[in-house]
């Protein structure tokens, strides 16, 4: 028995993520800002020294948002065609903040997975040839 699984009931780490708090105990901060992860947790100290997502949310959240903003535009434009202008005051801005706040939601999910999985240890089996 591990000693997270002794001492800290399973965290979701879907939860967690999205409200940005501790993958093991799920109550501390995850972030020490809006995207900078903390050091460690401020609840049960846990060192967050193992997170590295790179540029997995950036990816995740571009191409999911940016389907969702390109659909809806072109459906404004074959069903009630706009003038441009409408297009840029509408999908700019939306685009902007959907982002801002998917990124966040992502990158904490990322991160409990992250930990949940033991990723960043390098535990990954594969089969010998």
């Amino acid at each position: 028995m591990t000693e997270d699984s002794a001492l800290y009931p399973p965290v979701d780490p879907f939860t967690a993520g999205v409200k940005a708090r501790c993958p093991r105990c799920g109550q501390g901060k995850l972030f020490d800002g809006f995207l900078a992860p903390a050091r460690q947790c401020s609840s049960c100290g846990l060192d967050y020294s193992f997170i590295d997502t790179g540029e997995g949310p950036a990816v995740l959240v571009m191409l999911l948002i940016g389907f969702i903003v390109v659909g809806l535009a072109l459906w404004m434009e074959v069903t009630l065609d706009p003038p441009l202008w409408l297009h840029f005051i509408l999908w700019i801005p939306l685009a902007l903040v959907l982002c801002l706040l998917a990124l966040r939601w992502m990158k904490g999910v990322l991160i409990a997975l992250q930990y949940k999985h033991k990723a960043s240890e390098g535990q990954l089996d594969l089969p010998n040839e």
